[in-house]
């Protein structure tokens, strides 16, 4: 069996209409059938599964123990996403397992197969959610005050789906098993198609936070309120999202976006009350993200004054920049030159789990290459050659990592 073909079998959970790609989220309609995928899968290469409190799947093959070697990424979307971004990791350290099984290699260490929970944060807002909450990153009871579109809390979700919320939390003993954690993931962007190459390592994930701005008004008539009468909060969030792309656009290479917007009540013929955005800010360094954020600060406040509204701004997450073990890096690449020749280590603007994770776990990517380059939106792609070029790579990386010393 390919990786394109173990894809092909999720290919219809969660199609967005509306949207076009994929829209799937912890705990919705698509959770319960990509899970019964992963137990199918695991199962059909005899890799027993087990869940943890955070809701992250690990499949092992061999008994769970100490100097175990991990491996995996994650099921959700962003809403409306592309089918590689998450997926294309699970589905190669599959293809990966059944090829060492083949040619009987007997690892002599644990290795396992992870889906982590929650990874975009698309439901709950807080993103890498499953492996943050594994390694404490984030706290128990915060995360699960966290509410959805829909005013669902977290907690609420969580219980509903049959989980026991009282074992939501740090799992210290689980990760002192690990002894190295590597995600093999589409390039979210088009370096390596640029480069003419099918896989790379990668080198850092540049830091990111993400805000929730309030921006209040004055519901009225959109018919009796004249222009000089109003405090209308979208043209407020207008001047703020002008005040993103100029801040940003001051410091490359920074990224600056408002992706998402809400608008009280919403109505035609309405001068909204309120508007919520949500702000993404990246750049190089987390001071750098900081100082960026300062600048959309007080651009943004101006803006919303000018218009006779008020703001108030929620921090959400912040993800410091996470230098990819050195290492361990040098071993992976070193796994891929017999296939590959020198591949070279990238960085990227994208979180990951293997980011999370790197805070107590030494951590490793593998990118595959995107011919488009497009990333969270339908466009995203990998060519089928290429998926496989990721599993062997993958496979080369795990009998390094889990051979015999």
């Amino acid at each position: 069996m390919t990786v394109t073909a173990r894809l092909a079998e999720i290919a219809g959970i969660g199609r967005d209409a509306d949207r076009g790609g994929y829209s799937r989220h912890l705990f919705d309609a698509t959770d319960a059938p990509l899970r019964d995928w992963f137990h199918r899968r695991a199962s059909a290469l005899g890799l027993p599964v087990e869940e943890d409190g955070d809701a992250n799947l690990w499949a092992w093959w061999g008994t769970p123990g100490d100097e175990a070697v991990a491996t995996g990424s994650h099921l959700d979307s962003v809403p409306g996403g592309g089918a590689y971004d998450g997926p294309l990791g699970i589905a190669a350290a599959f293809e990966a397992v059944a090829q060492l099984q083949a040619e009987g290699f007997t690892p002599a260490r644990p290795i396992a197969v992870c889906a982590f929970a929650e990874e975009e944060g698309s439901r709950f807002g807080l993103p890498c959610l499953g492996t943050r909450l594994l390694t404490g990153a984030a706290e128990p009871g915060t995360a699960l005050a966290r509410v959805d579109a829909a005013g669902t809390s977290l907690a609420e979700a969580w219980a509903a789906s049959g989980r026991d919320v009282a074992a939501v939390g740090p799992d210290p003993d689980r990760l002192a098993r690990l002894a190295a954690f590597i995600e093999l993931h589409v390039e979210q962007g088009r370096d390596l198609e640029d480069r003419g190459i099918p896989v790379s390592t990668a080198s850092a994930i540049i830091p990111h936070g993400r805000w929730r701005l309030e921006i209040t008004g004055e519901g009225n008539h959109a018919g009796t309120t004249t222009m000089e009468q109003r405090a209308d909060p979208v043209v407020a969030a207008a001047r703020v999202v002008l005040a993103v792309q100029e801040a940003a656009r001051a410091r490359p290479p920074a990224r600056g976006t408002i992706g998402k917007v809400t608008v009280v009540p919403g109505g035609t013929n309405v001068i909204a009350s309120r508007v919520v955005a949500w702000l993404d800010l990246r750049a190089d360094h987390d001071e750098d993200v900081r100082a960026l954020f300062e600048a959309v600060l007080a651009g943004a406040r101006a803006g919303v004054e000018a218009e006779g509204c008020t703001l108030e701004v929620y921090e959400e997450s912040v993800t410091p920049r996470v230098d990819f073990d050195a290492a361990l890096t040098a071993r992976v690449a070193g796994a891929l030159r017999p296939e590959f020749g020198e591949v070279p280590a990238i960085p990227t603007g994208a979180g990951h789990d293997a980011g999370i994770l790197s805070s107590v776990v030494p951590t490793a990517m593998l990118f595959v290459r995107n011919p488009t380059g497009v990333s969270h939106a339908p466009g995203e792609g990998a060519r089928d050659a290429d998926c496989e070029a990721g599993a062997r790579a993958l496979a080369a990386t795990l009998r390094a990592l889990a051979g015999a010393a």
